[in-house]
């Protein structure tokens, strides 16, 4: 169970940020909106939140979970791999220093994106992408060993992020699309397949007691809904414009 969360307001400065997607601009007043209500789902779903401020000088900061990887018994201070937003993690650490006693870094040359990680369970995944680099990974698998877990690195050959097409939502069960329905490393899982045209909506998040989904995906929702899971549909359109999920939008813990 989860019981708190760190979020960070976005700023205006975020219309500026780092994208790849060519979805257009994003509109500031349903950024907030939008935000605003992830920040009530999360809410609904049992957490304390922890909202950090804005700050205009880091456009893509919004996106916490690459900063850091949260676990009940330690912390993993990341090391971004996009140049511009290497100082983020200033603010974070912080942050995340007030609820945990034990930390990692991920030093450089290594680099890694929190949005490359995936928990299940005692297992983590990491994708190694334009953002989290060899070294990342290996910095990251040996330190989560060293306190008992296992973890599998994963080259990645389609997604932006390895949770841009897999979540893992318990009970054994991954949420899998693209490069990830076929992947050994995901056999053991009972699967829940999403088809390329529903994609985006493969980065799911569970809290607690709910599936938080992006709108816009019945057949996603029907899924998860047939499997006895609640679920929470939020619109993320102006955070999808810059390549964000709704797993990007928080560290949970």
């Amino acid at each position: 169970m989860f019981k708190n969360v760190i979020v960070k307001n976005p700023g205006n400065s975020y219309v500026n940020g780092l994208t790849t997607s060519d979805l257009g601009k994003p509109i500031v007043e349903k950024l907030y909106e939008q935000h605003e209500k992830y920040v009530e789902a999360l809410k609904q779903c049992g957490v304390e939140v922890t909202k950090l401020p804005a700050n205009e000088d880091f456009p893509d900061s919004t996106f916490v979970e690459d900063a850091a990887v949260l676990t009940p018994e330690f912390a993993i201070i990341s090391n971004p791999g996009a140049e511009a937003r290497n100082r983020e993690i200033e603010e974070i650490e912080p942050a995340v220093k007030k609820f945990y006693e034990k930390l990692y870094y991920i030093e450089g040359p290594g680099t890694l994106d929190g949005g490359d990680v995936l928990q299940a369970e005692k297992k983590f995944y990491v994708g190694i992408s334009d953002r989290t680099n060899e070294e990342g990974a290996r910095q990251f698998k040996e330190i989560v060993e060293k306190e008992g877990y296992e973890a599998t690195i994963i080259p990645l050959k389609e997604f932006f992020h390895l949770k841009t097409g897999i979540a893992y939502v318990g009970e054994n069960r991954m949420v899998l699309a693209g490069e990830f329905i076929d992947h050994p490393a995901f056999e053991s899982y009972e699967k829940i397949i999403i088809p390329k045209e529903d994609e985006y909506s493969a980065n799911c998040i569970q809290v607690n007691d709910y599936v938080i989904i992006p709108a816009g995906y019945p057949e996603t929702n029907r899924k998860l809904n047939d499997l006895g899971y609640q679920t929470i549909e939020l619109e993320m359109s102006e955070f999808r414009k810059h390549d964000g999920g709704l797993s990007c939008l928080s560290l949970r813990f």
